[in-house]
């Protein structure tokens, strides 16, 4: 069992101090135990909480004694994402828990050799079991997608001895999806004749405009002032 040691903390030591020393803030509680604030290692706990999650039932070393616990609740910095508060849950050995497992996919479908999409229904199934029974994560196996009318229900997945899944066993798990292939606007004719008539009209615009000049007279020249060439006497 993963085992993960903690102090007493004095609630009237700010948090933000705690942390500066590289610790994390906890509160451990339960049935018949009451609230009881502690403080654990940070780098020592991430190292625990990535093997164990918040499923594996853990060894909780405390100034009162070791017990036996859930990773229950992780309150995380809202900017860098680290640890800043974590609640952990004693639990009885022969008391049943409830709690959400991961599920893992492994493997290929064939389904998808076939231009079949897998689609992953679930990512987590609620389970029952004793704490020494509860799985860190739950394996479901693709290669039963063998073809596009496949799915994979809470039925086909092995939960582990003494495990029992919380939702109907006719859950779908896992499915194929047929994909769709996009379809292209259609692009409208080009009207070559429109553009043939707008060049003509063009040209002959053009057309009209130098036979113009060349049939205007050149107009009369005019002395200054707008007076005319004097007559010769």
């Amino acid at each position: 069992m993963i085992t993960l040691t903690a102090e007493s903390r004095d609630v009237k030591v700010n948090p933000k101090m705690i942390r500066r020393e590289g610790k994390i803030p906890a509160v451990f509680y339960g049935k018949g135990k009451e609230s009881t604030p502690i403080a654990v290692d940070g780098s020592v706990f991430r190292k625990v909480y990535d093997e164990a999650g918040e499923s594996t039932v853990i060894s909780l070393k405390t100034p009162k004694g070791t017990l036996d616990a859930l990773i229950h609740d992780v309150a995380l910095d809202p900017v860098i994402g680290n640890p800043i508060h974590v609640d952990f849950y004693i639990v009885a050995k022969d008391r049943k828990l409830q709690v959400d497992v991961p599920l893992e996919f492994v493997g290929v479908a064939p389904a998808e050799k076939l231009g079949g999409i897998v689609m992953k229904i679930m990512h987590e199934l609620r389970v029952e079991a004793l704490p020494a029974k509860l799985p860190k994560h739950i394996i479901v196996d693709l290669a039963m997608l063998v073809d596009m009318e496949s799915n994979i229900t809470v039925a086909d997945v092995f939960l582990g001895e003494g495990v029992r899944a919380l939702v109907p066993l006719t859950e779908t798990v896992a499915g194929v999806a047929v994909a769709k292939e996009e379809e292209e606007a259609p692009v409208a004719p080009i009207d070559l004749s429109t553009i043939e008539v707008e060049k003509k009209g063009k040209v002959d615009e053009e057309g009209a405009e130098a036979a113009t000049e060349e049939t205007t007279p050149p107009a009369a020249k005019k002395g200054p002032a707008g007076k005319g060439k004097p007559e010769k006497k």
